[in-house]
This record gives structure tokens, sequence and C-alpha cells, in this order.
């Protein structure tokens, strides 16, 4: 007989707490679920269940037997359920995280395209500008810019962005252009207030030293677009990636402040968790994503 079968015969007697419940749960015989427990036992060399004429009830090495069965039982549903999904068309509820500079400017436009393509998959996509578990949030990926803090996490890299130090035409007319690092002490700064590391800015020297920039900022705000038409309309100096300053700078309404320095370049990212199997529709869009960013960055945005 099926290994298997007999494991699941016996294991559902457990659950069921007879024979002929455990019948009518597998769709077969009440005989025949007899036959393949007594076939198991047999095979073991040990009696697994306690029969009585009112009750059944697993011996101790039965109970033993039954936990490991019971996982072995879910192991091969689960596998049975992977390759039906993975043959299957994406479908189900796509839960996103994604900051919402990178979400409004750069991801909602590409999602019209997606769900034409993938109409079976309804999208939940949240803007927020702060770090998710994603599993205990219930996400199913989200898109991260910078260094990974969470190595845990399965990756795929999308493109690469820039920062850089921009400030209007207007500002530098007014309070004069930094040469240097150390000359931003002197200058007004603007600062994105939701940053772990409070108001510090990680530049790199012409001589390639790494710096710490911590100033007090004129105007703190927890989002990237605020600061880039704070920088706009001349009121300090701002850190911002090209993917978002990017369209102000060709039309000349802000400027590099230090040209000189090497620019700092940062990954963006799809995450989602870890494991061998990777859901269809999470394939689906990360696939997706990269095809629509494949012309992009680090300073083509």
């Amino acid at each position: 007989m099926d290994r298997l079968t007999e494991m699941e015969a016996f294991a559902t007697v457990v659950d069921q707490g007879g024979f002929t419940d455990a019948a009518k749960k597998m769709g077969i015989s009440k005989s025949a679920v007899s036959k393949h427990v007594s076939s198991l036992e047999a095979r073991l060399g040990a009696r697994l269940l306690n029969r009585t004429t009112r009750r059944v009830s697993p011996t101790e090495i039965g109970l033993a037997y039954y936990d490991r069965a019971r996982r072995v039982l879910n192991d091969a549903g689960e596998a049975d359920a992977l390759v039906t999904s993975m043959q299957s068309a994406p479908s189900g509820l796509l839960r996103i995280s994604v900051a919402t500079d990178f979400g409004v400017n750069h991801l909602s436009p590409a999602l019209s395209d997606f769900l034409k393509d993938f109409p079976d998959i309804t999208v939940n996509m949240v803007l927020n500008n702060r770090y998710v578990e994603l599993i205990s949030e219930g996400f199913d990926m989200a898109v991260r810019i910078g260094e990974l803090e969470d190595s845990t996490l399965r990756a795929r890299k999308l493109t690469e962005t820039t920062k850089r130090m921009i400030a209007s035409p207007k500002y530098f007319e007014l309070y004069g252009r930094p040469e240097k690092i150390d000359d931003l002490n002197d200058h007004k700064l603007l600062h994105y207030s939701n940053q772990s590391s409070g108001n510090v800015w990680k530049l790199t020297a012409p001589s390639g030293e790494k710096r710490q920039v911590r100033t007090a900022g004129w105007l703190s705000v927890n989002d990237g677009q605020s600061l880039l038409n704070a920088a706009i309309s001349g009121l300090g100096i701002a850190y911002l990636p090209s993917f978002l300053y990017a369209d102000a700078m060709e039309k000349g309404l802000i400027e590099d402040a230090i040209p000189d320095l090497p620019l700092e370049t940062q990954g963006i990212y799809a995450v989602y968790p870890p494991g061998r199997f990777t859901q269809p529709k999470v394939r689906a869009f990360i696939d997706f994503l990269v095809h629509a960013f494949a012309d992009k960055g680090p300073n083509d945005w």
C-alpha cells in the first residue's frame, strides 16, 4: 500500500476520533481505512492505536508518530499547492509598502500597465516614510532605497539613484555657494525629519574620505517633495535623490551645491519575505518593475 495514504488514514483517525468519521473525511469505506492503519502498524511493527468498542485513541508511540506524520502530510499538501500555484496565472491581493516620494513619482504611474497585464491581481499600495515589518504587518513586498538593514529578507535590485545637495540659483545669489563640506556649517540646510540618524548627511570628500555632517536645519519635514519645493523656493540646501530632483535640475530650477563632490549612489530594491517559493503575484510584480525601470538611474530619471 502507499505509505503516504497509510499515514493519512492513521492521522485522520486520530483527528476524527474514530474510523467511521475518518472514512467520511477521506471519502472511502471504513474497512479501507482500517486496512491502511493495520498495514501501517504491521510495517512499523508497533501498535499505534488503542481500539475499544466506544473510542479509538493513539498509544504513546502512536502519538509520537502522529506528530511527525502530520508534519509530513502538511508538507506534502504545501508541495501540491506550490505546483498548482506556479502553473496558474498570478492572482490575488498584492500588498506593497513603498516610500511616499518614490511611490507617488514613479511607482504609481507604472501601476496601470501592470494591472492591465495582470487583471486577476489587485494592488494595495501603502505609501509611508517609515520602516515596516513585512511579515508582521502583512505586506507581500516593499520597495526600499539605500542600504538594506534587514539581511533576512530576499532582495532584487531594480535600479540606482544618486544623491546631491541642491539649492536654487536664487539661494546661491543671496547666501553664496559652499565650496567645501565644512562651509555647510554657514548655510541654511533643509532636513528630512524621518531619518533614523537624525540631521546627519553622509558625504564623500573629493579625497574619498567619508564625512558625516551634523548641523541644525532651518526646516525639517518628513516628505522629500516638500523639501524639493522648499529648495526651489530658495529656502536652503536639501540633500535629495536624483529620482526626485532630476526634472527640476533639467529645468534649471535647482543646481548642484558643491559640484566637485563625488556622487553618492544608492540602490533601489524590491524586498520580500524569505523562503524557497516566491508567490506568483510577487514574482510577476518584481519582474515588471525590473523591466519598467530598466532605462532608469543613477542619473536618468
